[in-house]
């Protein structure tokens, strides 16, 4: 069984990410939550929103994440193909793929 995870990450091209961040923080007026080199996360109801800056992107992506007990059968589930090459998963039990449209899914453990 699938839910929905408590992170949606919208990855943006370096050369808008203050521009982005500063969207989400003062024309929306989502509160920061933690900032870090790369990453401004907000409050965003019962979820976090990271816009994450990443250096060398052309186009701005959406990241989901999805909660499961077992990772490996939600992708064999899904028939989504294993891009776990797409960012580390330091102390992550999951894996990352992607839906038809090319939406990137983290699939893991609460």
């Amino acid at each position: 069984m699938l839910k929905p995870g408590k992170n949606i990450a919208i990855k943006v091209p370096l050369y808008k990410w203050n521009e982005t961040v500063a969207f989400y923080r003062d024309r929306v007026g989502l509160e920061v939550v933690r900032e870090l080199p790369e990453s401004t996360a907000f409050a965003f109801g019962s979820m976090t929103l990271w816009i994450d800056r990443v250096e060398r992107q052309s186009q701005t992506d959406v990241w989901l994440e999805l909660i499961t007990d077992e990772p490996d059968e939600a992708l064999k589930t899904l028939g989504s193909p294993r891009r776990d090459e797409l960012e580390p998963l330091d102390g992550v039990n999951g894996h990352w793929t992607s839906d038809p449209a090319g939406v990137v899914l983290l699939l893991c453990r609460e």
